[in-house]
């Protein structure tokens, strides 16, 4: 943004050279990247902050200037000459969505005479790099460069209807509307247009419509000065992909109360370099006034905060520059804000100004105070650390975008009253893609599995440590940490191993060696349905009755709906709940002397029953020598009856104290089969 010193002189005195003002504005806050002649003038090229939109407007900035010199700015003087024939008699305004357009101000010029607006006003035009057209629009973008409100002006006669008027609605869905560019473009129902109660005449707060723009033969203008919504005007903006000088400040938010002024302003311009007669009055629609803005200021925060001693007299002087009004309330200060303002919201902000206008360079260097204390990581913080080291062993890391497009939920097969479809929904979504905070994990890694597969990396295994979000009364989401996994393909190859089909076990398997590691034992592996797996190959994990996870194939639809061609299994693991559960002591125990002895054992029992189940019991009936257990062998055919299987087990029998006997392994096995027969009515082979 270029601004002309010459023109910012119009509306406040200042003796500095044009370098010394861009440094005493940089050093205020208001970031003048450089200085450039331009014939007798010279231009700030400003590099402004998000939060100080309202230097966008030359009158603004001017304020900022006066409240640097101490000296007081110099507005234009407004001269208005109306008609006897009010307003209304020509148009009136209808505002159908308050929360998009916060005012609608309007004003009839007529009678005008479309020409080249004059030489002055068009350098100012081309020193902010606007190119003239006529005095009519040029007037709408001086003012508008001028206050920082943005104009449109239209051919009054192109509007139809009789009695005319002007309705803000939203857009209806498929609607085709020609901007002044003379680009078709297609609306949907989340953007706002102007209407004249029949069609589309302009895209609110962005650009006009090329049916009623202003031509050389227009003789009377309706004047357009408005409030629109910020993030509504930039997610129109990038949908559409338009971005002008006016939606850039509606964007940036706006002094709702600038409106009027705009456009009185432009009307007087136009009576006076277009020879136009105003009607009476303004067509004002402002469904919700807004409350004056006051925030409580304590002097002695001010001091605390800046580490400085200044008085209260001398905070009040330079709040008073800026144009806050203040009035006392015992020691505290209350401050009125202007609408020009709306950055300020709080103390604190109201503290920044001071410091500001103070001279951040003269508020004295100082090391922080406070106790020492030694750094290092908590124990949660390691416990991330542990896992994340323990899936790289076997897994890649990868990290995907906490914004999902809602269409995931219906990707995955996910049921619609299913909690994982209460979403945090995102204000002001990048894109339609990211419209919502993600409540799992497998959106990304289903994402990543086909963009690597699309490029032929065939055989995958990726882990994500992230965030899922779910909403709340409080206002903050709630945000759980999540462990995820996806494999597809084989495992790499060398001279010292074999392909190994990355499958539901093999993943299994790397979920129980993390388990191993974290000190997590008794984790048990149950089957269950779920949306997006497939049925049958998918197991709930399951940790003294608390679920921490799940583990399973990829339904085949869900495969379909990313456009993923082979086999994937994933899992996802809640972080709390395995850290609540992991042990990070270190046990130790001596090396026993005495040998192991090894027995195998053959049962018969109901497919229905797991073989977990029957390890469990097989643990439960031996507690004193058992040391390991291995299911070996499961078989269905013949000479084993229909609705049976034959589960072959291989346990291992140690004691630390003594070499075991004949008699002592009988006894152990004895105990097992018993117990076998008695709880799962299993028999031995």
């Amino acid at each position: 943004m270029g601004v002309s010193i010459k023109w910012l002189k119009q509306y406040v005195d200042c003796e500095w050279s044009p370098q010394e003002l861009a440094n005493r504005l940089t050093m205020a806050g208001i970031a003048v990247e450089g200085v450039e002649k331009a014939g007798d003038d010279f231009l700030l090229e400003m590099d402004l902050t998000p939060n100080r939109g309202d230097c966008l407007g030359i009158i603004n900035l001017a304020r900022e200037v006066a409240a640097l010199t101490g000296s007081k700015i110099q507005l234009p003087e407004i001269k208005l000459q109306e008609s006897e024939e009010p307003i209304e008699n020509y148009i009136n305004v209808e505002i159908n969505d308050p929360d998009l357009c916060r005012r609608y101000a309007a004003r009839l010029i007529k009678d005008v005479k479309i020409k080249p607006s004059p030489v002055w006003m068009q350098e100012a035009l081309e020193k902010a790099g606007i190119r003239p057209i006529n005095n009519i629009v040029d007037i709408t973008n001086y003012v508008m460069l001028e206050s920082n409100q943005p104009l449109h002006a239209f051919d009054y006669r192109l509007l139809s209807g009789d009695p005319k008027k002007i309705v803000v609605r939203r857009a209806k869905d498929g609607e085709l509307f020609t901007t002044l560019d003379g680009v078709e473009r297609k609306l949907d129902h989340d953007m706002l247009v102007i209407t004249d109660g029949n069609q589309a005449i302009a895209l609110a707060g962005i650009m006009g419509g090329e049916n009623t723009e202003i031509r050389d033969d227009t003789v009377d203008v309706l004047l357009e000065s408005a409030n629109f919504s910020g993030p509504n005007n930039r997610r129109t903006g990038r949908k559409l992909a338009i971005r002008t000088d006016s939606s850039q400040r509606f964007e940036k938010g706006l002094d709702v109360n600038g409106v009027i002024y705009a456009v009185n302003r432009a009307a007087a311009l136009m009576q006076e370099l277009a020879d136009g007669k105003i009607a009476r009055g303004i067509c004002d629609a402002f469904p919700h006034p807004e409350p004056v803005k006051r925030i409580t200021l304590r002097p002695e925060r001010v001091n605390y905060l800046l580490g400085t001693e200044l008085t209260e007299d001398k905070i009040v002087s330079y709040l008073e520059r800026l144009e806050f009004r203040i009035d006392k309330n015992g020691s505290a200060l209350v401050v009125e804000i202007p609408g020009y303002r709306p950055d300020i919201t709080m103390e604190v902000d109201l503290i920044e100004e001071v410091a500001r206008l103070y001279g951040y360079e003269n508020i004295a260097p100082t090391l922080p105070a406070g106790s020492a204390a030694q750094g290092g990581l908590n124990p949660w913080q390691k416990f991330r650390d542990q896992v994340k080291n323990l899936a790289a062993r076997s897994l890649f890391e990868v990290v995907t975008y906490s914004f999902i497009n809602p269409a995931a939920f219906d990707a995955l097969l996910i049921n619609e009253d299913s909690p994982l479809r209460d979403t945090v929904v995102v204000a002001n979504p990048l894109s339609e893609e990211q419209g919502v905070m993600r409540t799992l994990l497998l959106p990304g890694l289903l994402a990543t599995a086909s963009t690597n597969l699309a490029r032929k990396n065939e055989n995958l295994a990726f882990f994500e440590m992230g965030s899922v979000f779910m909403p709340s009364d409080s206002g903050l989401p709630i945000e759980r940490l999540q462990l995820g996994g996806i494999v597809s393909g084989s495992s790499e190859i060398n001279w010292l191993r074999h392909k190994v089909e990355m499958d539901f076990f093999y993943l299994k398997g790397i979920l129980e060696d993390i388990f191993i590691q974290l000190g997590i034992n008794g984790a048990k592996f149950v089957p269950v349905r779920d949306d997006s797996f497939h049925p049958g190959r998918t197991a709930r994990i399951i940790k003294d009755d608390l679920v921490i996870g799940i583990l399973g194939e990829i339904h085949p639809l869900v495969l379909e709906n990313y456009d993923i061609k082979q086999r994937c299994c994933a899992f996802e693991l809640d972080m709390e709940k395995l850290f609540s559960f992991s042990q990070n002591k270190t046990m130790m125990e001596e090396i026993t002397r005495y040998p192991a002895v090894e027995r195998d054992i053959a049962v018969l029992m109901s497919q229905e029953i797991e073989a977990g189940e029957a390890l469990q019991v097989i643990a439960e009936a031996e507690k004193d020598l058992l040391r390991n257990i291995v299911v070996f062998d499961i078989y269905t055919g013949e000479q084993v009856p229909e609705g049976f299987k034959s589960v072959a087990f291989k346990m291992t029998f140690q004691s630390s104290e003594r070499t075991l006997t004949e008699a002592d392994i009988n006894q152990s096995m004895e105990k097992i089969i018993n117990s076998l027969e008695i709880k799962l009515k299993a028999t031995r082979r």
